[in-house]
């Protein structure tokens, strides 16, 4: 009673082919497979953005760096 049998799978093979029918099955699986083509892409695009959003980032510290010294240097010559 707690495990289905043969039979039982192939009552519910037969109702989901009844109600996606035959040809509809491999079209809603490619559709799946598009989704999560297109959900990786979008993961990529969000580290590559994080990326170049964490270079800029540096590089401003960087040029705030070096013009801080510039400007202590200007004022210790003062």
């Amino acid at each position: 009673m707690g495990t289905l049998s043969i039979w039982h799978w192939v009552i519910v093979l037969a109702v989901v082919l009844l109600l996606f029918g035959k040809g509809k099955i491999p079209a809603l699986m490619g559709d799946v497979a598009k989704g999560v083509k297109a959900f990786k892409s979008g993961l990529k695009e969000d580290v590559s953005e994080t990326a170049e959003g964490a270079k800029a980032l540096e590089d401003d510290e960087a040029g705030d760096t070096t013009m801080a010294k510039e400007k202590d240097e200007a004022s210790s010559r003062a």
